[in-house]
């Protein structure tokens, strides 16, 4: 089959386009209020963009709690998302109001991050400090700014718990990282595997 995205006539039950661009790693992100509320929500849209520096991006649909709160302070974390805590990410997905913490509501901790001011998950394997470099709104070809505001933040801090080091290594086999599918559709990222990159004739 074969359809353009101006008419979007898939003749699908359900759009396939988030399903085409997966799995894609969850942006947990913790943020705080100018006012001091605290904030946790999953992004679909989240990935690393830079090596050097270390840039990662997430996408809200809209000017949600966390793009207030990361605009009004220039700084959040990313959590890792392990399939021991995917239900209480699922819980913090909720539609809470501003102000309300959905750390408190997944009945998980807000630890203090050490470089930023920004709570993060005290239960998760590894967290990024991050500091905002960039807040813009991707255009499409018409040249008309999309919905989503897309935040682009400088990871200036590492947390990583020895629990999933293995051989010098963070072993994801023990981190068991989730990632989005298409649709209500997530995945377990702990069946690994190794393939070394080809060399040049």
């Amino acid at each position: 089959m074969f359809y353009s995205t101006d008419t979007n006539r898939h003749g699908l039950a359900h759009d396939p386009f988030k399903a085409i661009v997966a799995p894609r790693p969850i942006g947990w992100i913790g943020s705080k209020g100018r006012d001091g509320s605290l904030n946790l929500s999953p992004y679909s849209f989240f990935n690393a963009v830079s090596d050097r520096p270390k840039l990662v991006m997430f996408s809200s649909s809209g000017r949600k709690d966390s793009a207030r709160n990361v605009e009004e302070t220039g700084v959040f974390t990313a959590n890792l998302v392990s399939r021991n805590l995917v239900e209480k990410m699922n819980h913090s997905s909720i539609a809470a109001s501003y102000g309300i913490s959905e750390f408190e509501l997944a009945g998980l901790t807000a630890a203090r991050a050490k470089l930023i001011d920004a709570p993060y998950v005290g239960e998760a394997f590894a967290v990024l400090e991050c500091r905002v470099t960039e807040i813009l709104r991707p255009k499409g070809l018409d040249g008309e700014p999309s919905e989503n505001i897309m935040v682009i933040g400088q990871v200036v801090g590492i947390h990583i718990d020895e629990a999933i080091i293995r051989d010098g290594r963070l072993d994801m086999a023990l981190a068991r990282p989730v990632a989005r599918m298409g649709y209500m559709d997530y995945a377990e990222g702990s069946d690994v595997f190794e393939m070394m990159r080809p060399k040049a004739p």
